[in-house]
């Protein structure tokens, strides 16, 4: 046998023994987690019947890692569904071991950005809690501050989500400072922020809006969000058509029927979208991303039509869009310039309109990041805001700047 050939058997044999040592490995690993998660149910069960007052602890445990300056624990507690339904919601919290000030500590309410809708995903139940958290969870700590992060209802307990639903992620969120309250030797205090990533920041936003009349007892001083979902309508026709679509869509379609029932559904999605909708939302966020670009590749699109086409779908994301903050709510948003998420464009837009109508808004621009990145590079600036608000400072705003991303769609249809 020629040596040019043995080589190519030897290389083949290889091949063929470490692809199936990588599906061996994929599937143990596969396992694994489902034995993990397993395990995890019996914490994240709710009890029958749910306790009636909302921000409620049901349970606590360690959450498994360590954080320098504080503890880290994950927590199970009561929140609501938009029509007063009492439910639970998974989250995580860390107490610092900073001593708390008079008047009890600041906190900070983290929300998390689309992770997928699988139990695995779920920050508080996922190999990797701390996240996007990292690059700022501990200067918050040693500042003294109380990091709570909700799960948001339905991901990780019984559903369902409301994904991108305001009156749903705005319960979950001051709801989950409701509930560090109740614990004696947090010492915490009545104020907070909030701090979000993506669709984490269309809450921690919506929060802004709708959290002083629905937590009167507690004081919101400002919000802040990194890469935040705002302009829906926007960032729907210009991602409809894109791998996006498929990763955002499916959760979309899995819940937003749950508060809009009269959504049609199978009118704006293809059959291929159609058949894969619900499994594809349970994937967490690289696995649905990458079978996203595979799907483009093969010429496949989720949705069959922009959704703002149907009225309905336009109603509801116009609905969900929110208005310019009030001048009395500082508000701080980064958004990184090479965002292929929530494209750059729309939040340019967004920073546009609230300075004409008058909003305290800080905006950063995070040049060549991108979506995942934007909390984790935004986080320590994010921090030093927040800081401000909690010492009181005056809110600064760069609405006199000029915008470096133009308002406008760079490629409209």
């Amino acid at each position: 046998m020629r040596a040019s050939r043995v080589v190519l058997l030897v290389l083949l044999a290889v091949a063929v023994v470490g692809g199936a040592y990588a599906v061996a490995r994929i599937a143990a690993d596969r396992q694994e987690a489902q034995q993990v998660q397993a395990d995890l149910d019996p914490f994240y069960t709710p009890p029958d019947p749910i306790p009636g007052e909302v921000g409620t602890i049901i349970r606590r445990e360690p959450l498994g890692v360590d954080v320098e300056g504080g503890t880290a624990e994950r927590m199970l507690y009561v929140s609501e569904r938009p029509d007063g339904t009492r439910a639970v919601s998974g989250g995580m919290l860390f107490l610092p071991d900073a001593p708390a000030p008079e008047g009890g500590r600041p906190i900070v309410a983290w929300e998390h950005g689309t992770l997928g809708m699988g139990d695995a995903c779920v920050p508080s139940r996922s190999a990797n809690p701390l996240g996007d958290i990292d690059t700022f969870l501990t200067l918050m700590l040693k500042q003294g501050w109380i990091v709570v992060a909700t799960d948001y209802v339905g991901l990780g307990t019984p559903g369902p989500n409301q994904y991108l639903i305001a009156q749903s992620e705005v319960r979950d969120v001051v709801n989950s400072v409701r509930a560090v309250r109740t614990i004696p030797e947090a010492r915490a205090g009545d104020r907070y922020v909030t701090f979000g990533h993506s669709q984490g920041g269309h809450a921690a936003i919506w929060t802004g809006h709708l959290g002083p009349e629905y937590a009167p007892e507690l004081t919101l001083l400002g919000v802040a969000a990194a890469a935040p979902a705002l302009d829906l309508p926007e960032i729907a026709s210009a991602q409809w058509d894109t791998p996006v679509g498929w990763v955002i869509g499916s959760d979309l379609i899995e819940s937003w029927p749950t508060y809009y029932p009269d959504l049609p559904v199978d009118a704006i999605l293809t059959s291929a979208g159609i058949r894969n909708e619900a499994r594809l939302a349970t994937e967490c966020i690289k696995a649905a991303a990458l079978e996203a670009l595979i799907r483009e590749k093969a010429g496949q699109q989720f949705f069959r039509t922009n959704p703002l086409d149907d009225p309905a779908w336009r109603r509801a994301l116009e609905e969900q869009t929110p208005p310019p903050m009030p001048a009395s709510m500082p508000v701080f948003i980064a958004q990184g310039t090479t965002d292929e998420v929530v494209l750059p464009w729309p939040n340019a837009m967004v920073a546009d309109q609230w300075c004409r109508a008058g909003s305290t808004l800080a905006m950063l621009w995070l040049g060549d990041v991108n979506h995942m990145a934007a909390a984790q590079v935004a986080g320590p600036s994010a921090f030093q805001w927040i800081f401000q608000r909690f010492a009181g400072a005056p809110a600064q705003s760069t609405c006199g700047l000029p915008l470096p991303v133009a308002p406008v769609d760079p490629d409209p249809a």
